[in-house]
């Protein structure tokens, strides 16, 4: 039985061309990029040849590139950067309380170094209100950490319009866009960000390698220190092997993304209708428009969702109940609870992240076999049958 994987949120599989690009390093190139010897040569041009090619998928300098090990040093660098280079002008920063768990425990040992954090409230569908950011900035406010893309719901965030507010108002602008980089066109131009994060693992690269965007001009601290590595913002030895690997996802997400995104958009709505058609008492959860077009977000009353992944996962598919930094925590998803759903209805959510092997033959039998299995977990359920009772 061949396994349907709709969890590329937790993983992305490597494409062919990453793999070959991997590899070809790896038989080719071992110098390090620091040493100015003609091995070293080929490292440092692999090394900028990458930086160029990520730079060009977020329309940045490559200078204003710094590679490190993923999403979540790429926020920590951010956040704590940030605090650090500025903790003379303040100690306040504004985030939303629907942030990756990489935002909001970097927060958390701020606040006990007596930094300030206001944590905004979002709607129904986790946006952000734009007004209400600017009426939390105050004199001490240093930074701003938005999420582009929520990496539970897939609301896109009006990430422009707050950016353009922090630079009124001279406060640095940080979006982790870990879950929309090489799904969506991200432009740090058109967002007007100082700081952008990403993840080489949402979009085909290998695991454990990322970068920060970092705007000419914005006081960021290291947050590792050592040696002169990534122009001063990063210490230690680059995983070229990795860097390399970024560097390719990077270029191929560029060229395919025009033939990606109606595809798996295409997927995504077929799913979204199968399921609505097919299961009663459930709902979608995000945003219905300004959303990742390969994530659907579904919250199915009266059962658990880990019984339903398990159940899913015997039939050869493969799904989520929330991010795979948050896995195996009993507590309901703060992202569904800050959209105001309740703990009961938070628990029973499924997330299915669609990516480019998918099939319409896949989705179907999602939609063929998952009505039967909610079936049978419903009738195990006490609350069901009392809801339901004749």
């Amino acid at each position: 039985m061949g396994v349907i994987y709709l969890d590329h949120l937790a993983a992305t599989p490597l494409h062919p061309r990453v793999k070959e690009a991997m590899i070809h390093h790896i038989e080719t190139v071992f110098g390090n990029p620091s040493t100015d010897n003609q091995i070293g040569q080929p490292a440092e041009q692999a090394l900028e040849q990458a930086r160029a090619r990520v730079a060009a998928l977020i329309n940045a300098e490559p200078k204003e590139v710094v590679f490190n090990s993923g999403g979540t040093e790429s926020v920590n660098h951010a956040i704590k950067g940030i605090a650090i280079g500025l903790r003379e002008k303040g100690r306040h920063i504004i985030t939303s309380n629907i942030e990756h768990k990489s935002v909001l425990n970097s927060l958390r040992t701020l606040r006990l170094l007596d930094y300030r954090v206001t944590s905004l409230d979002v709607d129904k569908y986790g946006l952000v209100d734009p007004a209400e950011v600017e009426k939390a900035i105050t004199p001490e406010t240093i930074l701003i950490s938005i999420m582009l893309a929520n990496n539970e719901i897939g609301t896109i965030e009006p990430i422009a319009d707050i950016a353009r507010i922090a630079k009124q108002r001279k406060v640095a602008m940080h979006t982790d866009a870990v879950a929309a980089t090489g799904i969506i066109p991200v432009d740090v131009q058109e967002l007007g960000v100082n700081l952008l994060s990403l993840a080489a693992n949402q979009f085909y690269g290998p695991p454990g390698v990322g970068a920060l965007f970092i705007r000419k001009g914005t006081p960021i601290w290291p947050l590792i220190d050592g040696g002169l590595q990534e122009n001063k913002r990063r210490a230690g030895a680059e995983n070229l092997i990795g860097i390399v690997g970024l560097g390719m996802a990077a270029e191929m997400a560029a060229l395919e993304m025009p033939e990606r995104l109606p595809r798996i958009k295409a997927l995504k709505d077929r799913l979204a209708k199968g399921l609505t058609e097919g299961i009663p008492e459930i709902k979608i959860n995000g945003h219905p428009t300004q959303c990742l077009p390969h994530l659907f977000s579904v919250s199915v009353e009266y059962i658990e969702g880990e019984s339903l992944v398990m159940m899913l996962d015997e039939e050869g598919i493969i799904v989520a109940t929330r991010s795979a930094c948050a896995s195996g925590s009993l507590r309901a998803s703060h992202v569904l609870i800050g959209t105001g759903l309740g703990h009961a209805l938070a628990q029973g959510t499924l997330v299915f992240t669609l990516g480019i092997d998918n099939t319409e033959a896949d989705i179907d039998k999602v939609i063929r076999v998952m009505p039967g299995i909610v079936q049978t977990l419903r009738e195990m359920s006490p609350l069901y049958k009392k809801e339901h009772a004749s």
